[in-house]
């Protein structure tokens, strides 16, 4: 089975936005820019929930790192700030982050600074230009940015617009990401593909057991010669809302994935949740044992071994809007029931 979606000028898939159930806690949000670092502090009562970066040497803005009420982080530290048991791999993988591997040809998601100058021309790299609006309230801290998506000369052939929304309610903290991504002046075409589309890199601990040895950072912060299994820290376990676990959550469709696990002897959950107006839902999931937390809704043909087949497209000044939110919450795991009542008040909200 194949699909081909091609968006003209003037239509719009349109998403919609939430609020988590419960009588809202009053926080104190800031959003602080530093610009000579490139980046954009985001706290809740004086302490540090995640951070915009948006150097050109990451070649796409990340959220990095993330932290849980607890001040425990989730993301791993490399190649950033490398910490002990750090797992060394995909040095693209930072923090949580939205790119596409197939965008006219170029591969936008596996781009850093680990590519050799000579092949730079067959990546993509989306670049910050703006910021166009920052709010704080008793509820939640907003953030409006606006980047492009370029080839190696610096050619722009998308504009997305991006709305994060972050707040906290108990123990949970919440981070609502609205992407709006605008052709320019040529058709832009989306292959169909296996990386994609939201994702977060997760640390050590909140991986999945696994007997592959592999590079980690040792205790004096260099790589370790000597390749080991993440067997003795590793905490974490995939479930889906269509009940299934563990690997297989990898190439299913689902309308959330969560990942459980523990840090410092506390039970830590991170979800992710898809919306039914949004490209591909319920989504697949590139959800990967090593860390790789991933929703790719226009990548079918691998994850349905072949049955399933989107090519999707915008003409000249067509939109396309994306929108996921993403649950941290500790020191319980969240269970099923809770999830599903936070998505239900997700796709029951009728507003952008």
């Amino acid at each position: 089975m194949g699909m081909k979606i091609i968006l003209q000028a003037g239509i719009t898939i349109g998403l919609i936005s939430f609020a988590l159930s419960g009588t809202a806690q009053r926080h104190r949000y800031t959003v602080t820019e530093n610009k000579a670092n490139n980046e954009i502090d985001i706290k809740i009562d004086g302490k540090l929930f995640t951070a915009y970066l948006y150097s050109d040497r990451l070649m796409k803005p990340v959220l990095y790192p993330i932290t849980t009420a607890n001040d425990d982080t989730i993301t791993r530290g490399w190649p950033l700030a490398p910490r002990p048991l750090d797992h060394v791999d995909h040095p693209h993988h930072i923090g949580l982050w939205f790119n596409y591997e197939s965008v006219n040809g170029l591969d936008f998601w596996n781009n850093s600074s680990a590519i050799a100058p000579e092949k730079k021309s067959h990546y993509g790299r989306i670049r910050h230009v703006h910021v166009d609006k920052i709010t704080t309230g008793k509820d939640g801290a907003t953030l409006q940015v606006s980047a492009f998506w370029e080839n190696a000369a610096g050619k722009r052939l998308l504009k997305q617009q991006t709305k994060y929304v972050f707040a906290q309610l108990k123990n949970m903290r919440t981070i609502e990401m609205s992407v709006k991504l605008t052709a320019l002046d040529k058709e832009v075409d989306f292959k169909d593909t296996k990386d994609g589309l939201i994702a977060i890199r997760m640390r050590t601990e909140l991986e999945q057991p696994s007997t592959v040895r592999e590079k980690y950072i040792d205790s004096s912060g260099h790589i370790a010669t000597n390749k080991q299994t993440n067997q003795a820290v590793a905490t974490g376990l995939y479930r889906s809302s269509a009940g299934v676990k563990g690997d297989a959550v990898w190439g299913s469709r689902a309308k959330w994935v969560a990942l459980d696990g523990r840090l410092r002897n506390k039970d830590v959950s991170i979800v992710i949740l898809d919306h039914p107006v949004n490209i591909g839902y319920p989504t697949y999931w590139h959800a990967r044992g090593y860390g790789l937390f991933a929703a790719n809704p226009l990548g079918q043909k691998v994850f349905s071994n072949g049955k399933e087949a989107l090519n999707f497209s915008l003409k000249p000044g067509a939109s396309a809007q994306f929108k996921y939110k993403v649950l941290i919450t500790s020191p319980k795991h969240l269970t099923d029931q809770q999830i599903t009542r936070a998505a239900q008040k997700f796709w029951n909200t009728k507003s952008f």
